[in-house]
């Protein structure tokens, strides 16, 4: 079995597929959104500092050749709030 790597658009760290959140520009409606359809793909590690970086330089919407709504943003924080609470209570 091959092993999928991708890379972070923020910090440009390489990893296996399971460890980033994934981001589509789904084809052809343009519609942005998160983990599923087919279309250009952006890959971006769970981290506050990727994700700071990744809102503040737009490079979901570069990486996506597309602008990207303030609530797919929201949406990545939400995540990332639940992923480090989880994460304190083990």
């Amino acid at each position: 079995m091959t092993l999928n790597y991708r890379r972070c658009i923020s910090c440009r760290r390489v990893g296996l597929r399971e460890e980033f959140w994934r981001i589509v520009r789904v084809f052809p409606s343009g519609k942005v959104q998160l983990d599923e359809g087919m279309g250009r793909s952006a890959y971006i590690c769970p981290q506050t500092s990727c994700l700071q970086a990744a809102q503040k330089k737009n490079r979901l919407g570069r990486a996506l050749h597309g602008a990207v709504p303030e609530t797919v943003y929201q949406t990545l924080w939400q995540r990332l709030t639940v992923s480090n609470t989880q994460r304190n209570q083990i």
